[in-house]
This record gives structure tokens, C-alpha cells and sequence, in this order.
């Protein structure tokens, strides 16, 4: 059987799953498709909010990223690690305890304003929008090397998949999807992980694989992977970085983001009981983890294949890496796989020196010594999870099976991002503001028409990502941060925050990190926009705009703190309503209004 076949076999099998189960849990009412019906089980929500979790920048980007940066760009890692417990601990079991549908709903609430809502409501579609950009972006990645279609025509049947589980069944479908989802990319993802560990260190484990000793060479794995890069002119694999307040910033702005993400915190409301949305926190730890903990060892071990592919004298014992670099393989020699990378334009070639030879070195490096004229191979990020079980000669089964995996990683968080922003459109704006007596068989309607329409204008910008996935979702993070973040932590913990205060600090938070980000972006994501080149050099005190997000919330903060101080305090009955959310007993389900 063709490895063709093979990938058609195994992604065709898990959407007929996909579909199935949709069909299967059909919505029929506004409470199935908001929140399930409010009766899945902890454990069941924990495996869905691990997939709503482990999008295509998990999935896919995170480790690719992780691999051409080291240990600076372990901040993805930690950044969203660390967000989930602040998530888990801060935020989940207050908001199940106000016990709405939406964040937005909460927002107006506790804010007493239809104003405050409305304005949650533009800043979650604005980050959802960003969010969702990169997923399809790495749906496309995956469908253009697996179905061997061109990335545009991998959107649209990616698109496809996810109107008909996610516009059918709403939450409820989607969360049992997303069951299915997890079991697929995490089985997809850490079976690869094992053969490789095992190829390269002996060790089944890959966490443990990444501090053993390289069975090649004798060497301890991440020393070796250190010597190779460096001898290539690019930095140790294991080096501190130089910004530290950036990565500091960077990290922050991943965390606080991820608290503050809708269609994460939506999950929470799926539950019976608010000692329910722990135990699903708990879980979704655990499940997350899984994860989380093989990816530094995916992110290494792809990058020593890598560089060892291309250049065969660095793969066992080395005496001089200097000299080994200097014999890389010849282009005409190159294995099958980049060959078939190549065709989906993910990996390019260009014989710089027209000597028949693959040069792949740091383009900032001059080795012009050895006759080198510039950097000759260009590797998407991207790609690297995708393609490690062919760079590391693992069955085609395999192969299918990651192909999978890396779709159902992009799928299973994109279709919890459009029910995020399909009940923020219904709900929030249509019956909360524009027609507050519409039917729930109405109001059904408009959820799934703006769910489809979120689909279609997701699929558009997908096909233009303002950059690599895991970037790209790392800016909606950065949104999330500076607008959404705060004032539900306010709205918790602060009895002296007013309608007013609220209202000002998501503006003020959101305007300044959207203008900040476009500057150096393009204004809304338009390429060619752009007033600065997006480098360090025209970063303000070396800020970049992926960690803006975390600058954004402190300025929310202090603006939302000023006003309030400034003006009326909340009503009473507000303040002893803040009182009673911090306790988890009495909550009941989540409720329309």
C-alpha cells in the first residue's frame, strides 16, 4: 500500500469518527449547544479541554519552534504550562460558580453593563479571530504533505470537516469529538516520540531520552546536538538568551493569555458542579502533560536528525565537528523525504555556490572560508513533527498516523475557537443586545449561521498567516492577555472595580497591544502593511510583539484601577455578589437569561 493510501486510510477513518460522533450528539437546544447540556463528566472534560488545549501550535509549531531555537524558545513551554495552572487555580471555579454560558456574560454581569459586554465581545472575537488563523494555518501545513494537495484546498476540506461536527452539535459535539481528537494526537504524537527516542538513546521514555547519552556517539544527547549547531554557526542549542526582559515578558504574556482564553474557560460551564470543574482541571493537567513533557525531547531530537541528515560525518563519534561540517550530503543524495517536503514548498533549495551541495548553516555565519555563498536550504518550522518519522525511517503506518494527529490537533481547538465566537455573536450581541426576545429556536439559528460564517472568514485568513502557527496563536495570546485576563480577575478578586473602570482597561489594553502588534505586523494582518520591520532592532526596549500581550494587561490593570478609584463605587449588591462567587458552594448549573 502507498504511503498515500496509508494517510488517506488513517484521516479519512478519524473524520467518518469525527462526523459520526457529531451526528450522534446533535444540539437540540441552546443549553446543549453552549455548554453540553451541563452534565459531562469531569474526566470526559478534562481529555476534551486537553485536545481544545493541544491545538496545531502544540501539536505541530510548538516543537518546531522549540527545535530552531533551543532553550529560548522553550518560553512557548512554559508560557502555556504555566497559564493552564493560573487558569485552573484562579479563574474556573469562579466563573463555574456564576454559572452563565459565556465570558462576555459574565463580564456584563458583574460589570452591571450591557456596554461591557459588548466590549468583551469584540475583544474575544479579536483574539479568537488571531487564534484561529494559525490552526487553520497548520491544518493546512499537514493537509498539503499527507493528501498531497496544495494548502488552500487542505483549508477548505479542513473547513468542511469542522462546519459539519461543529455547526451540528455545538458544545456537546464538539466536546465528545474532541474525546476522540486527544486520543488520536496523543497517541499520534508520542508513538513516533518512542521509536525515535529509542533510536537515538536506547531509552522507550523520550523526557528521559533527552538527558541520556546518544547511542551513536557516547555523548550526552543535548551536548551533541550543542557541538552540531554550533559548528554550523548557530547558537548552542542549550544557550540563555540575551533579552531577558523580553523572554520574561514573552512568558507572561503566554500565561496570563491563557487564563484569559474563551474557549478554554467555556469548558468550565459543561460541568454539574463547581467541585466538578477542579477535578476537570486536574484532569485536563494530566492529560496536557502527556504532552507537554515529550515535546522538549520531539524539539532536540528532530533537530540533531536534521542537521545530522544533512551533514552523515556529524552522526557518530566526532573528533572535529569544524571539519565534519565542511562535508555536507550531495543535493542530487538527498533522502526521500525532504524530496517529498520540497513538492509542498515547505522546504526549498538553492545552490548558491553551484557546487551540487546542501549548505545548511546560520544565514548570519560567514563561512565563506569554505566556499560557501549564503544559507542554500530553508526549512519551515513547521513541519519538523510532521516529518520526523521520515527523517527518522519509521513505518508508513506511523507516518498516517501523525498525519492524523497533527489534523485532529488543528481541528479539535479551531472548533472550540468558532463556538467561542458563534455564541459571542448569538448570544452576547443578538440576545443580549440587538434582540433580547429572540426564541432559543432562534437563537440556535443565528449561533450556527455565525458559526458558519466564522468558518468561512477562519479559512480566508488561514490562507494568509501573518506568520509560523505557533506565532501566530502566540499573538491572540498576547490579545487575550492585555484585554480579556484582567478584568475577569478583577471582576473575582476586586469588590472596587466599576462598570466604568472595566470598560476603559479592556479598551485601553487592547488598543495599545493591537497598534503595537500592527506596527510591526501590518494593520490587521495585511501583508505589506507593516510601519516597522518586524526585528529586535526596532522593538521598543527590545519588546517584541508576541510579548506586547503582558505590557497590554498592566496597562489594563492601572487604567481600569484609576478610573474606578476616580468614580462611583459598584453597587451593593454587586459587591456582595463578587462575595459569593469566591465561595464554591451553592453553585448551580450554567443558565440562559
Amino acid at each position: 500500500m502507498s504511503q498515500f493510501a496509508i494517510n488517506v486510510l488513517f484521516v479519512g477513518a478519524s473524520f467518518a469518527l469525527y462526523i459520526g460522533i457529531a451526528i450522534w450528539a446533535k444540539a437540540g437546544s441552546t443549553k446543549d449547544f453552549y455548554v453540553a447540556g451541563g452534565g459531562v463528566h469531569p474526566v470526559t472534560n478534562g481529555m476534551a479541554i486537553g485536545a481544545d488545549w493541544m491545538s496545531a501550535a502544540s501539536f505541530i509549531s510548538m516543537a518546531g519552534l522549540i527545535a530552531a531555537g533551543g532553550y529560548a524558545n522553550s518560553t512557548f513551554l512554559m508560557g502555556w504550562t504555566g497559564g493552564y495552572v493560573l487558569l485552573a487555580m484562579l479563574l474556573a471555579p469562579y466563573l463555574r460558580k456564576f454559572g452563565k454560558f459565556t465570558v462576555p456574560e459574565f463580564i456584563g454581569d458583574r460589570f452591571y453593563s450591557k456596554t461591557a459586554r459588548m466590549v468583551a465581545v469584540v475583544c474575544l472575537i479579536v483574539a479568537s479571530v488571531t487564534y484561529v488563523i494559525g490552526q487553520m494555518a497548520g491544518a493546512g501545513v499537514a493537509f498539503s504533505r499527507f493528501l498531497e494537495v496544495d494548502a488552500t484546498t487542505g483549508l477548505i476540506i479542513a473547513a468542511v470537516v469542522v462546519f459539519f461536527y461543529s455547526v451540528l452539535g455545538g458544545m456537546k459535539g464538539i466536546t465528545y469529538t474532541q474525546v476522540a481528537q486527544y486520543i488520536v494526537l496523543i497517541i499520534a504524537y508520542t508513538i513516533p516520540a518512542i521509536f525515535i527516542s529509542l533510536e537515538l538513546t536506547g531509552n522507550p521514555l523520550p523526557a528521559l531520552g533527552l538527558f541520556s547519552d546518544h547511542s551513536a556517539s557516547g555523548e550526552p544527547l543535548l551536548a551533541k546536538l550543542n557541538e552540531v549547531v554550533t559548528a554550523l554557526g548557530f547558537n548552542a542549542y542549550t544557550a540563555m538568551v540575551d533579552n531577558q526582559l523580553n523572554m520574561v515578558l514573552f512568558t507572561l504574556s503566554l500565561m496570563i493569555g491563557t487564563a484569559g482564553l474563551p474557549h478554554v474557560i467555556m469548558r468550565f460551564f459543561t460541568v454539574p458542579k463547581v467541585a466538578d470543574a477542579r477535578w476537570s482541571a486536574g484532569w485536563a493537567l494530566v492529560f496536557i502533560g502527556l504532552l507537554y513533557l515529550t515535546a522538549p525531547a520531539v524539539a532536540s531530537m528532530a533537530r540533531l536528525n536534521l542537521m545530522t541528515t544533512i551533514y552523515p560525518d556529524m552522526a557518530g563519534q566526532v573528533e572535529n565537528y569544524e571539519e565534519a561540517a565542511t562535508n555536507p550530503i550531495a543535493y542530487e543524495n538527498r533522502p526521500e523525504w525532504i524530496r517529498t517536503w520540497e513538492e509542498t514548498g515547505l522546504i526549498t533549495f538553492e545552490d548558491k555556490n553551484n557546487d551540487g551541495n546542501i549548505q545548511f548553516f546560520n544565514p548570519s555565519a560567514d563561512f565563506a572560508e569554505r566556499g560557501w555563498q549564503g544559507n542554500e536550504l530553508e526549512v519551515n518550522n513547521d513541519i519538523l513533527v510532521l516529518a520526523n518519522p521520515e527523517i527518522a525511517n519509521l513505518p508508513g503506518w506511523v507516518i498516517g498516523l501523525i498525519a492524523a494527529g497533527g489534523l485532529a490537533a488543528a481541528l479539535s481547538t479551531a472548533a472550540g475557537l468558532l463556538l467561542a465566537i458563534s455564541s459571542a455573536i448569538s448570544h452576547d450581541l443578538i440576545k443580549g443586545a440587538i434582540n433580547p426576545g429572540i426564541s432559543e429556536k432562534g437563537e440556535l439559528l443565528a449561533a450556527r449561521i455565525s458559526m458558519s460564517v466564522a468558518i468561512v472568514v477562519a479559512t480566508y485568513l488561514g490562507a494568509n498567516p501573518p506568520g509560523f502557527a505557533a506565532q501566530v496563536v502566540a499573538l491572540a495570546f498576547g490579545i487575550a492577555a492585555a484585554s480579556l485576563f484582567p478584568v475577569l480577575m478583577m471582576g473575582i478578586f476586586s469588590k472596587k472595580v466599576n462598570n466604568k473602570g472595566a470598560i476603559s482597561g479592556m479598551l485601553a489594553g487592547l488598543i495599545f497591544t493591537l497598534v503595537y502588534i500592527f506596527v510591526y505586523k501590518g494593520w490587521f494582518f495585511i501583508p505589506g502593511t507593516n510601519n516597522l520591520p518586524d526585528t529586535p532592532d526596532n522593538w521598543v526596549l527590545g519588546i517584541s510583539p508576541l510579548s506586547i500581550g503582558a505590557v497590554g494587561a498592566m496597562i489594563n490593570f492601572a487604567v481600569a484601577f484609576t478610573v474606578s478609584k476616580a468614580s462611583e463605587a459598584p453597587p451593593q449588591e454587586i459587591q456582595d455578589l463578587v462575595e459569593s462567587v469566591r465561595y464554591p458552594k451553592g453553585a448551580g448549573g450554567a443558565i440562559d437569561h
